[in-house]
């Protein structure tokens, strides 16, 4: 890893490190909120395609479930033709995806297109990641991926802020419209501000893909993702029934509801000292904390009953998230060893399989027991994380010895 690094610098002029690490966060920032801007606009499909909130809430999952599988195919394709060439490849198809989603008038054909929306979208984050720990190392390595885990975050309130701005003052098509053009933009900044690498070679390759079986039989990791998979399935799931929960409860127009989806960004400040915050105070105490603080913040959410107690556990909720996944992330880090890679591309699938899972749980849920007990259930989901990080404190022991 030391290695590649030492080689890229040899091979490219010196780039900035801050610059970088900018290119990087918005790159996260922008890509990862593809997954996110349907959400606003559910309830625009719902009117315009005459559909139910469940097959609404698919246009979202559907890009999530694709995501999910596409970081298990792009890791291995990285490792053959460099991570920045997939990368690049990633966003320039992403902006052609997206201008032609936002042309279609068919439910079906827009689902269609989100699906390969997300799919396309998994070419960045594990890329990214594993990019970042070869270019980067030491201190900077954590606090470059405190950063872009900050970006992959704020995307899920930025791109809904952006989404609901976007089809207030247009209409719903030009929210994919613009997000393509931003796309292509984003391409011409990463081609200039980052160095090219090195693919790997066969062995090196095959021992990535190996390393998915290796990971998937150790129960280290396997606690890990069941961690995994809660985080974004409570993140995705309250912001699903936010929305529609704000107006029937408390009458909020649409930018009243702006303001409170907004409020969340306030907590994501932690995300970018999250690597910091884990050296200081231990890995495991610091996810411990972020998932008790999550669970705590949906709790508060419905149970609230002000608007102020309300935007104020909104805080709570994506501070306790930001600081639970950098966390989570050193730990795939430290106790990876030799599959590192592999772990990395699969804590990305585990973590948007529960964004694939948020919607339809919190829709079900809203459907058969109300608001109130949708912010529970999602609660107690977080909780249980919690409560599986005593046996993967266990098996992290073991790895340490």
């Amino acid at each position: 890893m030391e290695q590649l690094a030492a080689e890229t610098q040899r091979t490219e002029p010196e780039k900035s490190y801050t610059t970088m690490t900018a290119v990087f966060f918005f790159a996260g920032l922008l890509v990862v909120s593809v997954l996110y801007i349907t959400i606003p606009i559910g309830s625009v499909f719902i009117e315009e395609f005459r559909l139910t909130a469940g097959q609404a809430a698919w246009v979202t999952s559907i890009c999530s479930f694709c995501y999910a599988f596409g970081t298990i195919v792009f890791a291995p394709l990285s490792d053959r033709y460099g991570r920045k060439r997939i990368i690049m490849f990633g966003l320039v198809l992403l902006a052609m995806i997206s201008l032609l989603t936002g042309l279609f008038s068919s439910y079906e054909a827009i689902l269609i297109f989100r699906g390969i929306q997300g799919f396309v979208a998994a070419s960045f984050a594990p890329t990214a990641l594993t990019f970042m720990n070869e270019l980067f190392s030491g201190r900077k390595r954590v606090t470059a991926i405190g950063f872009i885990s900050a970006g992959f975050l704020m995307a899920g309130i930025i791109g809904q802020l952006y989404s609901s701005l976007v089809n207030d003052w247009l209409s719903w098509p030009y929210v994919f419209y613009l997000y393509g053009i931003l796309c292509l933009a984003m391409a011409a900044v990463f081609m200039a501000a980052i160095p090219r690498d090195q693919p790997e070679t066969g062995a090196q390759r095959s021992a990535i893909i190996k390393g998915f079986t290796t990971v998937l039989s150790k129960s280290f990791f396997r606690y890990s993702f069941m961690v995994t998979v809660v985080i974004l399935m409570s993140f995705v799931g309250v912001y699903t029934v936010l929305e529609s929960y704000l107006r029937e409860f408390y009458g909020l127009n649409a930018l009243e509801v702006l303001l409170i989806r907004s409020a969340g960004i306030v907590g994501m400040v932690l995300a970018p000292f999250g690597g910091l915050l884990a050296a200081r105070f231990g890995t495991l105490p610091l996810m411990r904390s972020g998932l008790a603080l999550g669970a705590v913040g949906i709790s508060g959410i419905g149970l609230s009953g002000n608007l102020v107690v309300l935007a104020l556990m909104s805080i709570v909720f994506t501070a306790g998230i930001s600081v639970t996944v950098p966390s989570l992330i050193g730990l795939l880090g430290q106790f990876g060893g030799k599959e590192k890679a592999a772990a990395m591309s699969l804590y990305s699938f585990f973590l948007f399989v529960g964004s694939t899972a948020g919607p339809i749980l919190a829709v079900f849920l809203m459907k058969h027991t109300g608001y109130v007990w949708t912010f529970e259930a999602i609660a107690l989901c977080l909780a249980a994380g919690f409560f599986v990080t005593f046996p993967l404190a266990k098996k992290a022991a073991v790895l340490s010895r």
